[in-house]
């Protein structure tokens, strides 16, 4: 069990696949916690926001498998498809639930009924701009470097 852990561990590609979620999701934790003045743990959770902690993951997992394997291997390609799918999703398809969540709680507010008061306001920034996206990739790849240096 205990070489379980170990090899674990080790394991450069997985460290600084989670090295980079934590970064990101810290810096975005920092920048909201400055924003509202106030700290919480959720915010580790929350979806959308600077930067992307998606793609900041998959950055980092598609640039160690490559200085793994080499950047000429089959594991490096499988690794940078998943990556572009997690990016794009990240990008247009929780981008458009953000702006149907935005329609939904107009359509809510301009209802003006009793009933709707007891509603949650859906969150409406679910996806990240390119820029987000930019800066976590930035963080991933720059993770990866670290382990592999």
């Amino acid at each position: 069990m205990i070489n379980v852990i170990v090899l674990i561990l080790s394991n450069q590609t997985l460290l600084a696949s989670v090295l980079a979620w934590f970064l990101a999701q810290t810096i975005k934790a920092v920048v909201l916690t400055v924003k509202q003045r106030k700290f919480n743990f959720n915010l580790y959770a929350l979806p959308g926001g600077f930067p992307s902690s998606h793609s900041a993951t998959v950055s980092a997992m598609a640039c160690s498998v490559g200085l793994s394997y080499g950047f000429d291997s089959g594991l490096f390609a499988i690794a940078v498809v998943f990556a572009f799918f997690i990016i794009y999703d990240a990008r247009v398809i929780r981008g458009a639930a953000g702006k149907q969540a935005q329609s939904l709680n107009k359509i809510i507010e301009s209802l003006n009924l009793k009933e709707t008061k007891d509603l949650v306001k859906l969150k409406e920034v679910l996806g990240h701009s390119l820029f987000e996206i930019s800066c976590g990739a930035i963080i991933g790849i720059a993770c990866s470097l670290f382990f592999y240096n």
